[in-house]
């Protein structure tokens, strides 16, 4: 038997070796006799994570996918950009936010199912399938041969770059409501739109920056298509069976998504202990005013002085907490996947049950403004009257 020197496809941790797993993971396997000839095989794939039926209704569930979040994105830009309420620095990070989930569903999941049917249909996989995971030394001594472009260089960056946008705009929307309870004075000075435009450019630049960072620091990873998780994702070059020495740099990824997630965490936690707290001051004064008949009503009116949130404030608080509730849980399974691998253990099926459930969260979105934000619905109800209105403004 060959030795098989594999590497596993991850997207924010270093490759480790395959002790068990729950089936067998797809690895881009190179056999001995096959790097002496400048070829390598193509990745290991079994009936359990690669059979026809396992694989239609994966391309099933990402068409309604890429449907839901398509659709549910380009109503909310456009509900935004035609409702005047909504030209307000919270207003532009919903946009900002709206504007990743889309690109995820324009661009990553259809090529997601393109690669899926072209699997199903052809015999051989594309040309540009398996890429290279060699390093380029050992691509120099079998002659210098160069893999095909990968559509994953495009596909990976843009993914994980529109998941740092989303954590990182995330945070700004937490930050925005958080002045706006704990400072409601001083709310139109600190958060205007030009600030609120500028941060959304910073974090759109350090996000596709550091989703690149892997490429453009180290000449030792490269991007490829995983049968597992059905996504493009950063795979080291192995040195001979020796993971190259900067493989670290892949754990920035996790480092970043903890750091903000954390601080979204810690600064809605704060907002809502000042709004239970101001809650249960407007309780206080209200039943002190039942107390004192009709001279308690300047003080019960005084509960909603300028100098504390108004209602409007805490609802988008409370709809925030609620977006970032919904983000970390989607991105929950990645974290568990992202220690199962540094402890040694890669899982089939489940990477693609962690990376899915984080796509899916594009479309979450759309659902949460609807359930809880009265003017998305009210724009949205306009937005669909003045589409039906139109017929018959021609016919009169």
């Amino acid at each position: 038997m060959t030795a098989l020197l594999s590497n596993v496809s991850v997207p924010w941790s270093t490759a480790v070796g395959l002790p068990t797993t729950d089936c067998p993971v797809n690895v881009t396997a190179a056999a001995q006799e096959g790097l002496g000839s400048g070829q390598s095989l193509a990745p290991l794939c079994t009936l359990c994570c690669c059979g026809f039926i396992n694989r239609t209704l994966a391309v099933a569930f990402m068409v309604i996918l890429a449907f839901a979040v398509v659709v549910g994105n380009v109503v909310t830009l456009t509900v935004f950009v035609q409702t005047r309420q909504s030209r307000t620095p919270q207003g532009y990070l919903k946009v900002s936010l709206a504007i990743a989930d889309m690109m995820v569903g324009v661009l990553v999941v259809p090529f997601s199912v393109y690669t899926e049917i072209s699997l199903m249909v052809t015999s051989a996989p594309p040309i540009w399938y398996q890429g290279s995971s060699i390093s380029p030394a050992t691509s120099s001594s079998l002659g210098g041969l160069l893999s095909p472009w990968q559509p994953c260089m495009l596909i990976g960056p843009v993914f994980a770059g529109c998941t740092f946008v989303s954590i990182s705009t995330i945070f700004l929307m937490t930050l925005e409501r958080s002045v706006a309870i704990l400072r409601p004075l001083h709310k139109d000075a600190l958060v205007t739109r030009r600030r609120t435009l500028l941060l959304i450019l910073l974090s759109w630049a350090a996000s596709f920056l550091l989703a690149l960072a892997p490429l453009i620091f180290s000449r030792n990873f490269t991007l490829e298509y995983n049968e597992c998780s059905r996504m493009c994702n950063y795979t080291p070059l192995m040195l001979g069976s020796q993971l190259p020495p900067d493989a670290n740099i892949l754990l920035l990824f996790p480092a970043f998504d903890f750091t903000l997630l954390g601080g979204t965490l810690a600064v809605n936690i704060v907002s809502f202990t000042s709004i239970r707290r101001y809650s249960r001051k407007r309780k206080l004064l209200a039943e002190g005013s039942l107390s004192d008949g009709g001279g308690g009503g300047g003080a019960g009116g005084g509960g909603g002085c300028s100098h504390r949130p108004s209602f409007s404030d805490i609802k988008a608080a409370k709809t925030i907490g609620i977006l970032t509730f919904a983000f970390t849980a989607s991105f929950s399974p990645i974290a568990v996947f992202v220690l199962g691998n540094v402890v040694g253990y890669t899982w089939c099926n489940f990477s693609f049950l962690a990376f899915w459930i984080l796509t899916g969260n594009s479309c979450c979105n759309v659902i949460i403004y609807s359930v809880r934000d009265h003017r998305f619905r009210k724009g949205v109800t306009l937005l669909f009257q003045r589409e039906h209105s139109h017929p018959h403004g021609e016919k009169s």
